[in-house]
């Protein structure tokens, strides 16, 4: 008798405990075998930049931005809940070290005026004031939470909010999470997609506005200028383990700029990462290594020819180089925390690799080449490492719009990889598991 009481009220608790949550949807992806989630409900829903930081310290949980405003997502079981409400508050990144994410009360603009940034505990919701910045835009905090890093235009300039320059003749090109880079050709007929963003970003290289790069303490309040140059300055980045380095580029065409540097916050150690050395080499789109040692970029040798993923170790110098297919370059990389893969997000036939078949999401593996005939090469030490990518496709992205660029970042504990895509018609936040 008492082994059925027992047995009724374990059923009875179980009918009673509340259902966990499930993602919005789930599938398998027919043309690659792996899972994927849509982690967002509303339409128009995104994850942040991929050299943002997005999920707490723990790896638990994950800040996207929703129509509603900030939400947090609980990565156990995605889970959503709206954390601060209000669909125009820019969500910027979360700390190294506290749950808070960090958030601004306008959108990003350069050359804009004064505005507050806010820290919200991704637990509680509260949130509270941590800066009152000048002007500028805001674009990564310091390993230890002390130091804001922006970039600011100074007036009278007028600039869209990814920083290329506002045309007299066409207005404000700038739309919803990019720019339309839309323009005519003198006869009449449109430019590509890539080429009109080309022309764009030269216009507003050779428009030699006055910018700085700067920090704002977020102990004492002191804002401090690091660069100023007439340069286009632009993809700011603190390493996310030496509080003490930034990284920044001089924006443009990238066959026009020595695009990638760093600097330390006291402004010593200022130092060119790349130097180009081939009329038409292009480098870009860097990003630090989850363990702050290496900066990787996306290089071509020359543009739109030769691909490689690039790596330069900021304490040795060495310097390690990937090569890539055509298919497989991507728009963006990124390293997962173990530091032992890579992913990239492909890219369209009219983007720079004019790839037939590259609108895929990858999971790269590298394959070092090695020595001929296991003899080692003397002073290899001082020589660029080579080795190519063993590489296997996660998402169909076929069905995507490239103007949204999905911004992929792995989870902290690597199973997945988080994105955008527009695939069901409009921008919604996905996982996809790394494992089939």
């Amino acid at each position: 008798m008492r082994f059925r009481l027992l047995t009724g009220l374990l059923a009875a608790s179980v009918l009673a405990a509340p259902a966990l949550a499930k993602p919005a949807k789930e599938w398998i992806d027919p043309a690659t075998g792996h899972r994927i989630v849509r982690i967002s409900t509303q339409g128009g829903t995104s994850n942040l930049y991929f050299t943002q930081s997005a999920f707490t310290p723990k790896g638990d949980k994950m800040v996207i931005k929703t129509p509603d405003g900030i939400s947090v997502v609980t990565l156990s079981d995605w889970s959503i809940k709206l954390l601060v409400p209000g669909p125009h508050l820019n969500l910027l990144f979360t700390g190294h070290i506290s749950r808070n994410a960090y958030y601004a009360t306008r959108a990003r603009d350069d050359a804009g005026g004064a505005f507050q940034v806010y820290a919200v505990d991704v637990d509680t919701g509260k949130a509270k004031k941590v800066a009152d910045v000048a002007g500028g835009s805001i674009g990564s905090i310091n390993a230890d939470e002390t130091l804001l890093l922006g970039q600011y235009t100074l007036p009278p300039a007028k600039v869209n909010p990814d920083g290329t320059l506002v045309r007299a003749d066409q207005g404000n090109n700038a739309v919803a999470g990019g720019n339309t880079y839309a323009e005519n050709r003198p006869d009449g007929t449109p430019y590509t997609y890539a080429d009109a963003k080309t022309r764009s970003l030269h216009r507003r290289l050779h428009a030699g506005f006055p910018m700085e790069v700067f920090t704002h303490n977020l102990v004492t309040g002191e804002r401090k200028t690091i660069v100023a140059s007439n340069d286009w300055l632009n993809h700011v980045q603190f390493s996310p383990k030496d509080p003490g380095l930034i990284m920044y580029c001089h924006e443009g065409p990238w066959h026009e700029v020595d695009r990638i540097w760093t600097i330390r916050t006291d402004g010593t150690g200022k130092k060119l990462v790349h130097t180009r050395t081939m009329n038409n080499e292009i480098a870009g789109h860097e990003f630090f290594s989850p363990d702050g040692e290496t900066i990787w970029y996306d290089l071509q040798t020359p543009r739109g020819q030769v691909f490689w993923l690039a790596g330069y170790n900021v304490r040795t110098g060495r310097r390690t180089w990937y090569h890539l297919e055509r298919n497989q370059w991507s728009v963006h990389y990124n390293q997962s925390p173990d530091l032992k893969l890579f992913t990239g997000d492909g890219g369209d036939s009219e983007m720079v690799a004019h790839a037939p078949d590259g609108k895929y999401l990858y999971l790269f593996t590298p394959r070092m080449i090695p020595d001929d005939a296991e003899i080692p090469t003397a002073d290899a030490d001082k020589l660029i490492v080579p080795g190519t990518f063993d590489q296997e496709k996660l998402v169909d992205m076929r069905a995507n719009n490239y103007k949204t660029e999905p911004n992929m970042t792995f989870t902290p504990d690597g199973k997945w990889i988080i994105f955008r895509a527009n695939f069901e018609g409009t921008t919604h936040t996905y996982a996809v598991e790394t494992a089939k």
